[in-house]
């Protein structure tokens, strides 16, 4: 498959209806590019490669699927996109990132509702997480959905070495 990026008229629509909240579906290989912006918006210094984002959509299809990748649409927008790997009972939120516009909206615990149903249909029986130490506001929304810190991950954000709390939820089954 290549890397060209289908033409605006070909890409299958989505949008919702003007107003209402984000649509979340499921990311696919289309969605790199935007989803690669609001990246680097987010994360400047430890932003996440086109290359990386399709070795984990290459994972999250078929019968043998042990990722899931979401986005939140708005208008024909990505303002959001959450990912979680899984494998022998454990779960791994892998990213979440929500734009500055919608903070404060409840969209960030909707990708992460999304990503622990599907923890579940994965047979996970727990779901670990990083977080920068910095970022107390998703460290109250995991909190708030049960992960409790477990330790940290001295420098694992890099280059800037900053420091990862890393976070458990058990998984009630």
């Amino acid at each position: 498959m290549s890397g060209a990026h289908p033409s605006p008229d070909r890409r299958p629509s989505s949008t919702p209806l003007r107003g209402g909240p984000p649509e979340l579906r499921e990311m696919r290989w289309w969605d790199i590019r935007p989803v690669l912006d609001l990246e680097h918006e987010l994360f400047p210094e430890d932003a996440w490669s086109a290359g990386m984002f399709w070795s984990e959509l290459a994972h999250s299809r078929g019968p043998q699927a042990t990722r899931r990748y979401v986005v939140a649409e708005l208008d024909g927008r990505i303002v959001g996109y959450a990912g979680l790997a899984a494998a022998g009972g454990l779960g791994d939120v892998q990213t979440i990132a929500v734009e500055p516009g919608q903070w404060g909206t409840g969209l960030g615990a909707r990708l992460l509702t999304d990503l622990l149903q599907h923890a579940t249909a994965f047979e996970c029986h727990e779901v670990l997480l990083e977080v920068r130490v910095d970022n107390t506001r998703a460290q109250k929304l995991y909190e708030r959905f049960g992960f409790e810190p477990i330790g940290f991950r001295r420098g694992y954000y890099q280059p800037g070495n900053i420091d990862a709390l890393v976070m458990r939820l058990t998984v009630q089954t």
